[in-house]
């Protein structure tokens, strides 16, 4: 099973920028497509950016479309994702996740089912 290890939250002001990652453990990362999920406090996760294994095709939950940008790092088996113009409802707990099956499309991520989910890194954007 991959380990997934999520940081670089933390506090920050409304408009401001965050830049998370996810550092995968194992030599099945490369063929996955990878995504960000969140939790906000009394709310299900939901769905946030997906990247497919290539890196090459991308799909936004259209919340954040046009204020983030997913990435990945095959090398590094690491995944980013880039936040700005960060709003106080963009915050929440932030887990990445690897898709169930190899070289699956990024779109297909927003609506997979997970069982394992690492800890999450926290994100608070105050007003």
């Amino acid at each position: 099973q991959v380990q997934l290890v999520e940081s670089g939250g933390g506090l920050v002001q409304a408009g401001g920028s965050l830049r998370l990652s996810c550092a995968a453990s194992g030599r099945t990362f490369t063929n996955y497509a990878m995504a960000w999920f969140r939790q906000a406090p009394g709310k299900e996760r939901e769905f946030v950016a997906a990247i497919n294994w290539r890196g090459s095709s991308t799909y936004y939950a259209d919340s954040v479309k046009g204020r983030v940008t997913i990435s990945r790092d095959n090398a590094q088996n690491t995944v980013y994702l880039q936040m700005n113009s960060l709003k106080p409802e963009d915050t929440a707990v932030y887990y990445c996740n690897r898709d169930t099956s190899p070289l699956r499309t990024a779109e297909s991520m927003a609506t997979r089912v997970f069982y394992y989910w690492g800890q999450g890194t926290q994100v608070t954007v105050s007003s």
